[in-house]
């Protein structure tokens, strides 16, 4: 048993903590374990400008569109995706349904089943696929993320069950992994004892996950290196910072009523896109899960925008019939969006993890299944891939996948990264090298 498990069993697995050099250094085994390979995949609904997010130029030589500049910092530890497809989103003779079939194919690559009743199906997704085989070694085998309510049934698009708009991950054809939208619940996921009447309790209290495991941590620092105190010092301030935000955000809560506040938990969008983005990196961080997905906004949401100044709905905009000032608007809503990514990326290049850093050794998928969304197009979709994946992804470019190339293609090579062996997923027919 490693001396890091060994400190997680000291308090019964309350508290995940990230692995030390100091500590892993004690034994042979752990100083080869290196450190490991994280996947998520983040999605964005309605489409986008394309004029405002294509960049111009190939390969290293390009110029960073408008809505892209928030990752100018961050363009050596990403590439933009050209030319790939999710054909199994158009209509092929089911008629509409454009959004839930966005939704349902991104991680998939499979025809959802035209139902509104209880009778979906669809298949498995590329992340739960990752973690049915490498979800054993975490707590956590798969965390997935939304800012939207869960809706597993009812008719949402046209025809199509909500299961399938309000749903990244599938875990089998007609099981959905639910996403969960409430921080303090994905909090206590990740960080709670795992007795729920326990942790309720603490919660009446008042006390925190922290207040509980600060002896033990500080015996722990005792045996770090002063680098590693150091770290240990930052680690243990960003979770108490989470869950100081997600207490404040449960306070407003009792005070508005959830149905008179658009902008989700917490108050603001922005807020809760960020909070939700700091417990995917703790999770990374402390290697609670290898996996996750976030669903920034289902497709077809009709959310309004105030912290931008864009109070017109989402999905309305998206039918933006060429109007410039529609357009306008739409390239703000696009450009919001990455920022939030950025402020995700950054955390992550900013966290040292082994010989590197937590982006060094991570693949994120960020994009959606719609690219104009006046047109519905499946086709050459908006697609950023970041980090590193230990080495074997070489990012800082913009890369032209030929005509016709599916998504899944994509997913069939980060699966090979992660050392999950798949024959196929959904429609792909081959892995994409040019990674």
């Amino acid at each position: 048993m490693t001396p890091r498990r060994t400190f997680l069993k000291s308090i019964a697995a309350t508290l995940a903590v990230p692995a030390f050099p100091s500590l892993q250094a004690a034994t042979q085994a752990a100083a080869k374990l290196g450190a490991p390979t994280r996947m998520a995949f983040i999605y964005i609904p309605n489409g986008v400008n394309l004029d405002l997010w294509r960049p111009q130029g190939s390969g290293k030589d390009y110029t960073l569109s408008k809505t892209l500049e928030p990752l100018a910092d961050l363009r050596d530890h990403f590439s933009v995706l050209r030319g790939l497809d999710h054909d199994k989103a158009f209509a092929n003779g089911d008629g509409a349904g454009d959004h839930a079939r966005a939704n349902a194919t991104f991680l998939t690559g499979v025809q959802a089943r035209k139902t509104a009743g209880a009778d979906v199906e669809l298949g498995e997704s590329v992340d739960q696929i990752a973690a049915r085989h490498i979800g054993a070694n975490t707590r956590l085998s798969s965390l997935e993320l939304s800012t939207d309510p869960a809706r597993s049934s009812g008719n949402c698009d046209s025809g199509y069950s909500c299961a399938y708009q309000f749903n990244l991950s599938w875990i089998n054809d007609t099981t959905p992994a639910p996403a969960e939208r409430d921080p303090r619940l994905v909090f206590e996921k990740m960080f709670g004892s795992g007795n729920e009447k326990e942790d309720s309790r603490r919660r009446a209290y008042r006390k925190s996950i922290l207040d509980f495991v600060m002896a033990d941590a500080k015996r722990l620092q005792t045996r770090l290196g002063s680098t590693d105190r150091g770290k240990m010092d930052e680690y243990l301030t960003a979770v108490r910072d989470v869950e100081q935000r997600i207490e404040k955000a449960e306070k407003f809560r009792k005070e508005v009523p959830e149905d008179k506040r658009p902008n989700g938990v917490p108050e603001g969008y922005g807020e809760h896109m960020r909070m939700m983005f700091d417990l995917m990196h703790l999770a990374f961080q402390t290697d609670t899960t290898r996996v996750s997905s976030f669903l920034l906004a289902h497709d077809g949401s009709n959310r309004t925008f105030p912290e931008i100044e864009v109070h017109s709905a989402h999905h309305e905009l998206s039918h933006h019939r060429s109007n410039p000032q529609t357009l306008e608007s739409i390239g703000k809503i696009d450009r919001f969006y990455v920022e939030q990514l950025a402020y995700f990326l950054r955390k992550m290049r900013d966290t040292p993890d082994g010989e590197g850093s937590l982006l060094d050794h991570s693949m994120i998928v960020y994009g959606g299944g719609i690219a104009d969304g006046n047109r519905h197009n499946h086709d050459d979709l908006p697609v950023l891939l970041a980090g590193r994946g230990n080495g074997t992804l070489k990012p800082g470019r913009v890369i032209e996948a030929p005509k016709g190339t599916p998504m899944t293609n994509l997913y069939l090579s980060l699966l090979d990264r992660m050392g999950v062996k798949a024959n196929r997923i959904g429609d792909s027919t081959g892995v994409f090298e040019k990674v």
